[in-house]
């Protein structure tokens, strides 16, 4: 009697139990996938009988929500952390800046997939603008970067309030530098610190420097290799123009430190930049470098068909 009058409580407890692990399951997967809170992700499943989509949505629209106030509340505060996002896509390069307050945040996921994102969207709007035979470059303010219409219908600045709201921290979209080439030239970008594996240029990348470099190259180095290196002797050497040795140039511009022909080459200091460059039959048509957080030179700067 006793054991028949216990199975429907039994019955019921393994019920019960189940229900309880389905419903952790529910919330391990929310957590994992938006990176919200515990009782964020708690609220947002009881509210919707545990409907993930409707979940997940319902957090990204609090979120977004959020985001706006919080930015608007934190707008006065400094942010001077953060990264630099580099996407070479064919004949389309950009590099995007975005700042944060602290170096925890630029670590947070949620924030690194904030600048991929933004480096792929302004390759999709360089490539709606018309180029020429010329190499067309296009610098974007903080205010031009947030007008990016996404994949989704949604600008990049209300990707920033979502993103905001989720890291709970003040962030900006600083600037941008858009290239676009024509067949004659080839781009190339880095990132540093660079990523551990070899990522595919096509894919975007981030780090607290990054550099693009728009080339000619008649040589046999068809994956540009050198030009690659070059690239990252931008990153480390700094240079603010590149040159030009047709011409018979004063001797303080070949004792400049920062005339790139004339630089030590980073990967070999044996030799010049120019004379790795000759050696490869390499010409440098244009290079843009940035260092996160340092002051822009081009934020308003528009500059179409460029020689």
């Amino acid at each position: 009697m006793l054991h028949t009058h216990l199975r429907p409580l039994i019955q019921s407890g393994a019920g019960i139990r189940f229900y309880a692990t389905a419903e952790k399951s529910a919330l391990a997967s929310l957590r994992k996938k938006t990176g919200y809170t515990f009782a964020n992700c708690k609220k947002a499943l009881e509210l919707h009988n545990n409907d993930l989509l409707r979940a997940e949505q319902w957090l990204k629209e609090q979120a977004q929500a959020m985001g706006w106030s919080k930015a608007t509340k934190l707008e006065g505060r400094n942010t001077t952390q953060g990264l630099v996002g580099v996407l070479i896509r064919s004949n389309i390069g950009a590099m995007v800046e975005v700042n944060c307050e602290t170096d925890f945040v630029a670590r947070n996921q949620s924030f690194q997939k904030f600048v991929l994102n933004a480096s792929a969207a302004c390759v999709r709007y360089m490539d709606q603008i018309e180029g020429d035979t010329n190499l067309t470059k296009v610098g974007l303010n903080g205010e031009a970067l947030k007008q990016i219409v996404m994949d989704d219908g949604k600008s990049l600045g209300d990707h920033l309030a979502l993103m905001i709201g989720t890291v709970g921290e003040n962030a900006s979209l600083s600037r941008a530098i858009c290239f676009k080439a024509p067949e004659t030239i080839k781009l190339t970008g880095y990132v540093h610190p660079a990523p551990i594996e070899d990522i595919p240029s096509d894919i975007p990348q981030y780090g607290k420097y990054g550099s693009i470099l728009a080339f000619k190259n008649t040589s046999s180095d068809s994956n540009g290799e050198v030009a690659k290196k070059l690239c990252q002797h931008v990153v480390g050497m700094k240079p603010d123009r590149i040159g030009d040795r047709s011409r018979d140039e004063p001797a303080k511009e070949k004792d400049d430190e920062t005339c790139l022909i004339y630089q030590e080459y980073l990967a070999d200091p044996n030799y010049t930049v120019g004379e790795v460059m000759e050696a490869n039959s390499i010409e440098v048509v244009d290079f843009q470098r940035y260092e996160c957080g340092e002051k822009s030179k081009t934020e308003d700067e528009n500059v179409r068909a460029v020689n």
